[in-house]
């Protein structure tokens, strides 16, 4: 179980509307307001935040923002669509018809005008990885890979830049868009002898290594499965080079560690990624996934997040919420995360009914119950939002009669437990959830 940040994203937010596009061009309007878009709309509405309608008065202030003749979304159901816009620091002054903040067009005021187009408030991502991500971003892309041609000339084409013995990394790859057939290490072996090679699935819980990554790991046909996770072999009982849930950590522990550098310019690529597509608040669950370390989360956190915050490098800010611990201004620490099973394209989603492809399994319970209940105990007891990742249902019948368990011991309350993902559910549950 780890910690979680929510934060908020603070500049470009002009990525977040819609429709400004009308305008000369997207690029053109973004480098205008690069001092000032800060604003337009870091509404991004909390909970408990309710916007202010200023009647029209005379002010010495200016703003160095007014956007007029749009059509701006505020949702607030006591004015849910405005004209105008005055913002000054980062902050909204004021929204209302044009002739509302007219009085705050200074002379350094730069007077926007959409043209009707739409503003609205930036997009909130309540689950990613935001560093990860990021990193993600410097590596290999498999993501849309359809063949096993395809897949081994990206591996070749990456072998360009890499020095002899150097770590290949990649990610994103996903087995349905070539027939289901899973990779290989056989794939790749052929044109990496002198590369060790880590691809992780698309859903963070497979990866593929070739064979010389498994040598580095000591993996050999005497290895036994870990804990929550599997060695995939082959029908002749060798290793095929896939790793499952927390058997990767056998593979990733012998990783060199990303620099802080690296990771501190994952976080801005991945800020200013998320910027583009209008996301201007995320919940960052870290770089933990089953089989890695919990140290890592702490790291980025002292590494990352708290030198970005203290440098005023940093693209996000506090969303203020009731439940959790704003850190500073800029970071909120949202509550805890962990993992009752794997994944269904892994095929370590926990079922009560095995796999129709491998009769003997059930998936994988990737945590002790036990220790699952007392940190959820614990962590609920702190007043800390609890996340639990679970697919299959077996897994979600766990969770749920967790969650019904720590109730009765720490009383009823508004806590708002969340299970991630939460896809397939017994009879029972489908009615509770229904009615």
């Amino acid at each position: 179980m780890y910690l979680i940040l929510k934060v908020l994203h603070r500049r470009h937010l002009l990525a977040a509307y819609s429709s400004v596009i009308g305008m000369a061009s997207r690029a053109t309007a973004l480098a205008s307001l690069s001092a000032v878009a800060a604003a337009l709309f870091a509404i991004i509405l909390a909970p408990a935040l309710r916007l202010t309608w200023t009647p029209w008065k005379w002010s010495r202030i200016s703003a160095d923002l007014v956007v007029m003749n749009a059509t701006i979304y505020t949702s607030d159901p006591s004015l849910p669509f405005a004209q105008a816009m005055a913002v000054r620091g980062g902050r909204i002054l004021r929204v209302g018809s044009y002739s509302s903040v007219e009085d705050l067009v200074g002379q350094q005021t730069y007077v926007l005008n959409l043209n009707g187009n739409v503003v609205m408030p930036g997009f909130i991502d309540s689950h990613l990885h935001l560093i990860y991500g990021g990193l993600q971003m410097g590596q290999v892309e498999l993501r849309g890979v359809k063949s096993q041609e395809e897949f081994a000339r990206k591996i070749k084409e990456a072998l360009r830049d890499k020095l002899h013995s150097e770590w290949i990394l990649g990610s994103g790859w996903n087995n349905d868009l070539w027939g289901g057939e899973l990779p290989l290490a056989s794939w790749i072996d052929g044109i990496t002898p002198d590369n060790p090679v880590w691809l992780s699935r698309m859903d963070g819980h497979m990866g593929l290594a070739n064979s010389l990554a498994l040598k580095i790991a000591g993996i050999s046909n005497s290895t036994c499965d870990p804990v929550g996770g599997a060695i995939v072999k082959t029908l002749e009982g060798e290793p095929s080079g896939l790793l499952v849930d927390s058997a990767m950590k056998l593979v990733l522990a012998v990783i060199p560690e990303v620099s802080i550098n690296d990771r501190r310019d994952s976080l801005i690529r991945a800020s200013k990624y998320a910027l583009t597509r209008g996301v201007t608040t995320v919940i960052d669950f870290g770089r933990f996934f089953p089989g890695t370390s919990v140290d890592h989360i702490w790291q980025d956190f002292s590494d990352v997040y708290q030198w970005a915050d203290s440098s005023g490098k940093m693209l996000i800010r506090d969303l203020i919420q009731e439940k959790g611990r704003a850190l500073s201004q800029w970071i909120h620490l949202g509550g805890v995360k962990a993992f009752a099973d794997g994944s269904l394209g892994s095929s370590s989603a926990l079922f009560y009914e095995p796999y129709e492809e491998d009769p003997y399994s059930y998936g994988l319970q990737v945590t002790d119950i036990n220790w699952l209940q007392n940190a959820t105990l614990h962590s609920d007891k702190f007043g800390l939002q609890v996340a639990i990742h679970a697919i299959g249902d077996k897994a979600n019948d766990m969770v749920l009669d967790m969650y019904n368990t720590i109730v009765s011991y720490n009383g009823m309350r508004d806590r708002r437990f969340r299970v991630m993902f939460f896809l397939y559910l017994n009879e029972i549950h489908k009615k509770f959830m229904c009615c």
